[in-house]
């Protein structure tokens, strides 16, 4: 599976697949703000999803690599 279509089943389909799409899934406004960022570009080497250096769930930052948190 390409690595667009892996992150695609792990967010959208599987948002899609339990009901949540309404409000989770994809990053647009009105919905939660559910969000993670890695050092480097999944779409070229799926590898990096391994290292997550920000999370923000519901738009409350849990971790932050370059804030300390």
């Amino acid at each position: 599976m390409p690595a667009l279509e892996a992150i695609k089943a792990a967010t959208l389909s599987a948002a899609d697949l339990i009901g949540v799409s309404d409000d989770s899934g994809v990053l647009e406004k009105g919905k939660r703000a559910d969000i993670i960022a890695v050092d480097g570009d999944p779409t070229q080497d799926i590898h990096v999803m391994g290292n997550v250096v920000f999370v923000m769930k519901v738009g409350i930052i849990y971790k932050n690599i370059t804030t300390g948190n």
